[in-house]
């Protein structure tokens, strides 16, 4: 691998780090609004984005890097005031982990890679579920075209830096 190629790397796996860390915190704010009968289903996402965290933390350290501090918090991309509203955020903070995931995908190599498309299967997974709606290519942007409602590619790439 290239040092240019690792710091490629690297600086994938420390922008996946920091949207682990947004996504903690959304959940937080998600568990504290969404109905009982999915509460199951939001602390079982939030252990996964912790254990992902961590698992993404020493990543970064095994590459020689300094894993990116959270956030003391996160701006909402909206407010969260009900169940439907926690949904919608849960949903929201899975597409935007399966954009960062596309590109970790793009960045690593090897084991790294793999894992790399697992989370981002787990996260298009999870935003199917939440939003109940499943897109063409997760972790791509899209959008629909409204005078001819064929999908079509997106203006710019995902945010790589999500806010929660």
């Amino acid at each position: 691998m290239s040092e240019q190629d690792k710091k490629a790397e690297l600086a994938a796996l420390q922008t996946a780090l920091a949207a682990e860390h947004a996504a903690v915190y959304g959940y937080g704010v998600v568990g504290g609004r969404i109905g009982a009968p999915r509460q199951g289903e939001a602390r079982s996402a939030y252990d996964a984005h912790r254990a992902a965290r961590d698992t993404l933390a020493r990543s970064v350290r095994d590459l020689g890097g300094e894993p990116v501090a959270a956030s003391p918090a996160y701006a909402l991309p909206f407010s969260v005031a009900d169940s439907p509203a926690a949904l919608r955020l849960a949903a929201e903070l899975e597409e935007r982990l399966s954009g960062v995931y596309a590109d970790l995908v793009r960045a690593s190599t090897g084991s790294r890679r793999t894992a790399a498309t697992a989370a981002l299967r787990e996260a298009a997974v999870r935003a199917t579920r939440w939003s109940g709606k499943a897109p063409a290519f997760p972790g791509l942007a899209e959008r629909a075209d409204d005078t001819t409602g064929r999908a079509g590619a997106a203006d710019s790439a995902p945010s790589a830096t999500p806010t929660a």
